[in-house]
């Protein structure tokens, strides 16, 4: 049983957001994005694929489709297949986000 810790992945760099993989299958990929203030992913689609977002820490502007909204710790959103999607750390924190896609783009 391959077992992982959240607070392990605290990794970020001040050139862009850094991403850690914590799960992969063909199916599906988990990660941890953790973004420095000011950083973004941006708007971005994926014809295939659902992304589920959800806040470890920090704040976070989250873009879904025409829609924005802030999202802190605790919170999460879904990214439909097709829908544009991005997030940008607003704040003057860092951020770490908890990422779900399936099936896995790769």
């Amino acid at each position: 049983m391959n077992v992982v810790n959240l607070t392990d992945f605290q990794d970020f760099s001040p050139e862009k957001l850094k991403k850690h993989n914590l799960f992969q299958t063909p199916r599906f990929f988990c990660d941890v994005y953790c973004f420095e203030p000011g950083q973004e992913q941006k708007g971005h689609v994926h014809a295939d694929q659902d992304k589920v977002y959800l806040v470890l820490d920090g704040q976070g502007t989250f873009h879904i489709g025409n829609q924005q909204k802030v999202l802190g710790p605790g919170q999460g959103t879904l990214a439909p297949a097709g829908e544009e999607h991005g997030v940008l750390n607003h704040s003057t924190s860092r951020l770490r986000v908890l990422v779900f896609m399936a099936p896995n783009p790769s």
